[in-house]
């Protein structure tokens, strides 16, 4: 069983940056595509960015693509996703995710994930 912690939100003005971080443990963590997704109050989980087995390849939702960065590190069994030029639209909670398959396409649906942490609440004020 995959155990899945998220850290690292706040409150930031717009423009600024923040970096979440989602600490795994349970199994061995490489083996596992990872995601992080977030929810606004009132609307459905969005897809934020899908990482492939072993980090090398990557999707991002065009809303955060060149703002948001996703990255590993195995030896510490945490993935991370640096925010950057944040926006109010942006505030959301925040939630990483593992599969225990590699998933198809861009990985877009949360419904495909095994596993979640408990989120972290990104908030940016304008």
């Amino acid at each position: 069983q995959v155990q899945l912690v998220e850290s690292g939100g706040g409150l930031v003005q717009a423009g600024g940056s923040l970096r979440l971080s989602c600490a795994a443990s349970g199994r061995t963590f490489s083996s596992y595509p990872m995601g992080w997704f977030r929810q606004a109050p009132g609307k459905e989980r969005e897809f934020v960015v899908y990482s492939k087995w072993g980090g090398s390849v990557t999707y991002y939702a065009d809303s955060v693509k060149g703002r948001f960065t996703i990255s590993r590190d195995n030896a510490k069994n945490t993935i991370y996703l640096q925010m950057n030029s944040l926006k109010p639209e942006d505030t959301a909670v925040y939630y990483c995710a593992a599969a225990n398959k590699l998933l198809g396409g861009t990985g877009s649906s949360w419904r495909a994930y095994d596993y979640w942490g408990q989120g972290t609440q990104v908030t940016v004020s304008s």
